[in-house]
């Protein structure tokens, strides 16, 4: 008998194969808060105890086109651990312990071994952050993604006491900006990267990046760092945080800024990244779009 929904694009085979492998990773990440059955139709999970007033801090983000790159490379999870990483730095911003991740992967024709990957790099992120990877979805949609295609999106629960939430409005004038290192692009700026590196500099993603020591690989899918393990420790005192992501970090710390306050900031305290030089110089990106940019 003819599958004419496995003719029109869809294999109902493969999203099985693709589900049973994924179950067992989202076993890997359940904690003591979670309820309910993996499988279900939604993810359940406790707040923690020793919360008076608990707010829940949510957010959603993608990867971006750093996803072209892992697909160029063959490389799948780390783009998984980027979305952790990424989510888990937004509530961050505002005081938030992460609690539950969803995920959703759409791709033109889903592959099981690479849906694992992806997912296995998500598991291992939730794991570092003693998260819970609630559920998620997986859609073969071969009318909007071309094989080889796919993308990412995760939704993340993060929990905070109301009186220790920050938005922004304890900013006082005086206070003192301290700026936290990144390894790299992080997610942003991917269509720009990948422009120069793989058309103006001739490169792939085997080859030297200049100035590195490493691949093209290893410097652009270098995973988006987590600033948790280094920010929880002293976040009572702190007056506010920002993500620096799309916009620079003149369009992130004004997010958090009241009316009557700017951030005065000396772009000459910190080197480079030697990524961010290379791409400056061979691309020739103005300083402003640089800034903008990443």
């Amino acid at each position: 008998m003819t599958d004419r929904y496995a003719a029109a694009g869809v294999r109902l085979d493969a999203a099985g194969e693709a589900k049973r492998r994924i179950a067992e990773l989202v076993r890997s990440t359940r904690t003591s808060l979670a309820l309910g059955e993996i499988g279900a139709f939604g993810g359940m999970v406790r707040v923690p105890p020793g919360y008076e007033r608990p707010v829940l801090v949510l957010s959603t983000d993608g990867v971006g086109t750093k996803l072209l790159v892992a697909a160029r490379a063959g490389i799948h999870d780390t783009v998984g651990e980027d979305l952790v990483n990424h989510c888990v730095n937004d509530v961050l911003v505002h005081g938030a312990r992460p609690l539950a991740l969803l995920d959703y992967i759409a791709t033109g024709k889903l592959e099981p071994d690479v849906a694992a990957a992806l997912v296995a790099g998500v598991a291992r992120g939730c794991r570092a952050h003693d998260m819970t990877l609630a559920g998620g979805e997986t859609a073969e949609l071969p009318d909007l993604y071309q094989p080889g295609q796919y993308d990412v999106a995760g939704t993340i629960v993060g929990v905070v006491e109301e009186g220790a939430a920050l938005h922004g409005d304890r900013v006082r004038p005086g206070d003192v900006l301290i700026g936290y290192a990144s390894n790299g692009l992080h997610t942003n700026g991917y269509t720009l990267a990948r422009q120069i590196v793989f058309e103006t500099l001739g490169l792939d993603v085997g080859h030297e990046f200049p100035e590195t020591g490493q691949s093209v690989a290893q410097v652009l899918l270098a995973v988006h760092r987590s600033y948790a393990t280094a920010v929880t420790p002293i976040i009572s005192r702190l007056h506010a945080l920002a993500h620096i992501t799309g916009g620079g970090i003149a369009g992130n710390v004004v997010r958090v800024l009241p009316q009557d306050c700017e951030a005065v900031i000396d772009a000459r305290a910190w080197r480079w990244p030697a990524v961010f030089r290379v791409l400056m110089r061979a691309g020739r990106v103005s300083l402003g779009e640089m800034r903008r940019v990443f």
